[in-house]
């Protein structure tokens, strides 16, 4: 297991580091990922709505509904990458919350003293991220940098941790 951690931690702290060197390439990147991951989702939804028409008939009309609504954001994060830049504010405020949360979960388990320090790092960058929320429409390096550097306290402490 220790093992397994310091892979970890020493993947995360070169992940890191791409996110914050590479800001405009990372954020490309994310904008892939999201993008493919939506467009899966949409089309298994709509794959899965169209076979339950007959059952669950409002249920399945939601279903291909947003099946259909992720597969447009899908494209649209995949080749349109400028999509991005006017939706950075929302990923940023939900990649803020996420971070609070995780904050909060770690402050509240009381694993360690490092997994503490851990915690309240990335409940201070979760605050942060939602504070620069307003800043990142124009500017979508901004997440890419607090990602980095959460990436790097989280490799850190899995390669410290016992």
């Amino acid at each position: 297991m220790m093992e397994v951690n310091k892979g970890a931690g020493i993947l995360s702290i070169v992940l890191g580091l791409i996110f914050i060197l590479f800001p405009m390439f990372s954020s490309g990147l994310v904008s892939v990922i999201v993008g493919l991951s939506l467009l899966f989702f949409g089309i298994s939804s709509v794959y899965l709505g169209y076979n339950m028409r007959n059952e669950f008939d409002l249920y399945s009309k939601t279903t291909i509904i947003i099946g259909i609504i992720a597969i447009i954001f899908g494209f649209l994060f995949i080749f349109y990458i400028d999509a991005l830049s006017f939706l950075i504010a929302i990923q940023f405020y939900i990649v803020g919350f996420i971070m609070i949360i995780f904050g909060i979960s770690g402050l509240i388990s009381r694993m360690g003293s490092i997994s503490t320090f851990t915690s309240i790092l990335v409940l201070i960058m979760g605050v942060i991220a939602i504070a620069l929320a307003a800043f990142s429409i124009n500017q979508p390096v901004y997440i890419a940098i607090i990602i980095g550097i959460v990436l790097i306290i989280e490799g850190v402490a899995l390669i410290l941790s016992n």
